[in-house]
């Protein structure tokens, strides 16, 4: 009991609340998005299951995750996902209501639900280091107990989290825009750092300044191609 007293311990515990703080904003949004055009109690329910969904590809991720940064290009296709994903969400329910209601209704639940799954699964492939890395330095008799607490703490926070972000694009749509983009600044991020492009991206000038830019990069092309792909739509409709 006395090893649990323990500065180290109390240091990884903290790193651990303050990450699953950041990674829980992350999920909130991407599940806020997804589940935003849902009947109130489908969206409870694409929260939950979206929710579980994360942190049980937390849990197989933690044991995957230094395997899997190695692959060169993985992180490069994740990143597509990631900007395909934001696009996506940027564009409004233009789908009529019809007799089909509940299977729509239905559908929608579970697209949302892997939607949330699938950018989680990419976003969390560089986060989970941080989480494992902050409890394997509280030693190995703390580490397991601190990642089980870690991914414990989480559900609750994206639960929350979501249902607040989903209330601020009620009275904010602009916050819509904001999180596709947050999605496309990630996915910037995770070119450069992916193992096929790291070596050449650190030896230009620019190296140092690379997760930045194609941050902002990947950011600004989410929103050129969702405002362009909204134009249309409205072009379109204005035609018909």
């Amino acid at each position: 009991m006395e090893s649990f007293l323990t500065p180290v311990f109390w240091a990884a515990l903290g790193q651990i609340v303050l990450i699953d703080i950041l990674l829980g904003g992350d999920n909130a949004v991407v599940i806020a998005l997804a589940s935003r055009k849902l009947p109130p109690l489908q969206r409870r329910k694409a929260i939950f299951w979206g929710t579980i969904g994360a942190v049980a590809l937390r849990v197989v991720l933690i044991f995957f995750a230094l395997s899997l940064l190695k692959l060169p290009f993985l992180k490069i296709i994740g990143a597509v996902l990631l900007l395909w994903i934001g696009v996506k969400l940027m564009q409004p329910d233009d789908e009529p209501e019809g007799g089909h209601g509940s299977v729509q209704a239905a559908d929608k639940l579970w697209a949302a639900v892997k939607t949330v799954i699938v950018a989680d699964f990419v976003m969390s492939l560089d986060n989970v280091i941080a989480i494992a890395g902050a409890a394997q330095n509280a030693g190995a008799d703390h580490s397991l107990i601190l990642v089980i607490f870690g991914l414990v703490l989480s559900v609750p926070i994206i639960v929350w989290g979501s249902q607040m972000v989903i209330g601020l694009m009620t009275r904010y749509p602009v916050i819509i825009t904001l999180g596709a983009m947050l999605l496309g600044w990630i996915a910037g991020g995770l070119v450069v750092t992916d193992p096929a492009a790291e070596s050449w991206v650190h030896a230009q000038s620019w190296g140092q300044r690379a997760g930045m830019l194609a941050g902002a990069a990947g950011a600004m092309l989410v929103w050129g191609i969702g405002q362009w792909i909204r134009s249309r739509h409205r072009r379109l409709a204005s035609t018909d």
